[in-house]
């Protein structure tokens, strides 16, 4: 069967590579506009729903299993998308310090007329960090490109004083919900 990951994300390919699946990448164009009033579960839904949907129609192989998924990182419900400039990721960075946030990645998976959507919620509690060491963070670059200006496999694990959840899901995809899901598509990850 041909599977299709519908990201550029390289923790996301790293993952699948972890758990041994085949698959090809195919990053489809798609409008990522939300309705920020719903809840963050619901956001990564909808938009991880539009991009199976866009890789779908991009794939032209309806038998082809795609696989899409959206993270976002919330604080006290509000969104911390990736940083524009360093003094952006300093203040993401000092206002997880020292709190609970939340991590939120939407899953889906397709075939032929088949769509499933799920979703996973991580809570991630960052101990208090001084200013040196969050600029010092950010100089590595590291921030830059992550949603809530940081990646939890990298030098931000410093930071972290507990994780409740899935720790994959802080990476950007959860596994324990994907394989799940891909059981349920007939994918068998222990053959």
């Amino acid at each position: 069967m041909r599977v299709i990951l519908a990201s550029q994300s390289p923790r996301r390919r790293q993952l699948l590579e972890q758990i041994g699946l085949e698959f090809e990448i195919l990053v489809p164009e798609a409008d990522e506009g939300f309705d920020s009033a719903q809840p963050p579960e619901e956001i990564v839904r909808f938009i991880s729903r539009k991009k199976a949907e866009a890789a779908r129609d991009l794939a032209g192989d309806r038998e082809a299993l795609i696989i899409a998924a959206d993270t976002m990182v919330f604080l006290d419900g509000a969104r911390l998308g990736k940083p524009r400039s360093e003094a952006e990721a300093f203040a993401m960075l000092s206002a997880l310090s020292g709190r609970t946030h939340a991590v939120c990645t939407g899953v889906a998976v397709a075939r032929g007329d088949r769509l499933e959507v799920r979703s996973e919620r991580t809570e991630v509690t960052f101990r208090p960090m001084a200013e040196g060491e969050i600029w010092s963070y950010i100089r590595t670059g590291d921030p830059m490109d992550k949603a809530g200006a940081y990646g939890v496999q990298g030098k931000a694990a410093l930071f972290v004083s507990g994780i409740r959840g899935d720790y994959f899901n802080v990476m950007g995809l959860p596994l324990h919900l994907l394989g799940r899901m891909l059981g349920e598509f007939g994918v068998e990850l222990f053959d």
